[in-house]
């Protein structure tokens, strides 16, 4: 029992060990991570000195919480969801003044402010803060229930907007003064990881077709990385997303050091084709699934391989995709346009093959003419995302 306990504590030590020697060593999401969570006890730190030290505020913890809750991954995003706060904290606190003042501190007028604050709540416009609506509410009734007199009353309920604006200031005000984030590797990233999961299928997909592999096991499996590619998707454009709200209000966008890296649209467009290769890989990998089911009577094997083929060479674009870096993009363009060249050939001998092997490329209800098709738009949108590269890396 010891000995688990002691070999459990070490490899927890271990991962911890390992977690900090990432986030200072190298840009990512360990240092990201340590650095909100130093900003934000930095902020409430100095919220809660303000509220409590200075002010001696009845309800300190609101400024505290809120320098906390608003701090995000970009200043714009915070800005937001300070404006959006405060909003719903004032409107809470509002609606418990007016029906606090009119129907006092009773079991009936804490039924009234629930149901008006909650239907308040549904406002799409507060946005994530329409809950704090509610909340506000709730403790304004407690605070404006245990004051006495009525100026007693209106000073805590004012107290609690107070503490609120001091809290979402602080907060904004640290993310903006201390490294405020600007992630514009956060759309590289996400496109890195997008294409090493394309190359992932079709390394695999490249060794099964060489081998004459394509039984339902194995299409399955493919099936489930085109999956996890689509997934990957959803995870690239959120990147894209944070890097263009990091721009905003950022004071770093100014210097000169992170004027090359400010524009998005290369990888707008790459994640644009690389979803659409994705979709036709969905399609192709079904394909190949019913190829055994239906084929009976053709030979295929010559097909299979070019059609091998030309997934490896898809894969080596996919693996310069994966290993993106704006420093070096112009190189990187120019050998993913050198290996589009060398696809552009194979997918003509996936054609040659399926023509001088009489394949029934119009058959429907044989897959040969689906994979032609989803070989060639696969070509497609993989040349797209070349030239995108290329052509912003021309400008820049």
């Amino acid at each position: 029992m010891g000995k688990k306990f002691e070999a459990k504590r070490m490899e927890w030590w271990r991962s911890c060990t390992a977690w900090v020697r990432r986030a200072w060593s190298t840009p990512g999401h360990e240092r990201n991570t340590a650095l909100l969570v130093g900003k934000s006890a930095l902020a409430a730190t100095l919220a809660w000195w303000i509220a409590y030290d200075l002010l001696n505020a009845a309800s300190p913890a609101f400024a505290p919480f809120s320098a906390v809750l608003i701090m995000n991954a970009t200043v714009y995003k915070s800005v937001w969801q300070a404006l959006r706060y405060t909003a719903a904290v004032t409107v809470g606190v509002a609606v418990q003044a007016a029906i606090g003042f009119l129907a006092g501190p009773d079991l009936f007028a804490f039924v009234l402010v629930a149901v008006i604050a909650l239907c308040i709540g549904r406002w799409p416009a507060l946005g994530e803060q329409r809950s704090q609506v509610a909340t506000a509410a709730f403790f304004a009734f407690s605070t404006y229930a245990t004051a006495t007199t009525t100026a007693d009353k209106v000073n805590q309920l004012g107290q609690i907007v107070l503490l609120v604006l001091i809290g979402c200031g602080l907060g904004v005000l640290v993310n903006l003064c201390v490294a405020p984030p600007l992630r514009y590797r956060s759309a590289e990233h996400g496109v890195q990881v997008l294409a090493g999961r394309i190359a992932t299928l079709l390394d695999d997909m490249a060794d099964g077709l060489c081998t004459g592999d394509v039984d339902a096991d194995r299409a399955a499996k493919w099936r489930r990385a085109g999956e996890s590619a689509q997934h990957a998707v959803g995870q690239a454009r959120a990147g894209l997303h944070t890097a263009e709200n990091s721009l905003p209000l950022n004071p770093r966008r100014l210097l000169p050091a992170h004027r090359g890296y400010l524009g998005f649209d290369r990888y707008r467009q790459s994640v644009d084709a690389l979803e659409r290769a994705v979709y036709q890989l969905g399609s192709l990998t079904r394909s190949l699934g019913r190829w055994r089911e239906t084929e009976d009577t053709y030979t295929y094997s010559p097909v299979l391989k070019e059609y091998a083929d030309f997934a490896a060479s898809l894969r080596d674009i996919a693996h310069v995709i994966a290993e993106l870096d704006s420093d070096t993009l112009a190189e990187q363009a120019e050998e993913m346009c050198r290996l589009a060249a060398t696809a552009q050939e194979a997918l003509q001998k996936v054609l040659g093959a399926a023509q001088d092997n009489n394949l029934p490329l119009s058959d429907a209800s044989r897959p040969y003419g689906v994979l032609v098709v989803e070989a060639t738009r696969l070509m497609e949108e993989f040349q797209n995302t070349c030239d995108a590269l290329r052509d912003t890396a021309d400008e820049s």
